[in-house]
């Protein structure tokens, strides 16, 4: 699932692809913004850990599921 982070005062978003569900996303950006993290934590699909405090949030765009894209063709 593709997800794009927002950062006040930084001139581009954040992008990654998480094997998170869309609930799960929504959680952890529910928490962060409530007070309960200081942080909002994501791991993408090759295990690494995206941390961007939670004052900072601008907005988090989730996409859908995607399936994997398998062959050479041109879509």
């Amino acid at each position: 699932m593709e997800v794009k982070i927002g950062v006040q005062y930084a001139p581009r978003e954040i992008v990654l692809e998480s094997e998170q569900t869309a609930e799960e996303v929504e959680k952890a950006v529910a928490e962060a913004l409530s007070g309960k993290s200081q942080l909002l934590s994501l791991v993408d699909d090759h295990g690494r850990k995206v941390l961007v405090p939670a004052d900072r949030l601008a907005y988090v765009e989730i996409g859908e599921q995607s399936a994997r894209k398998v062959g050479f063709s041109a879509l």
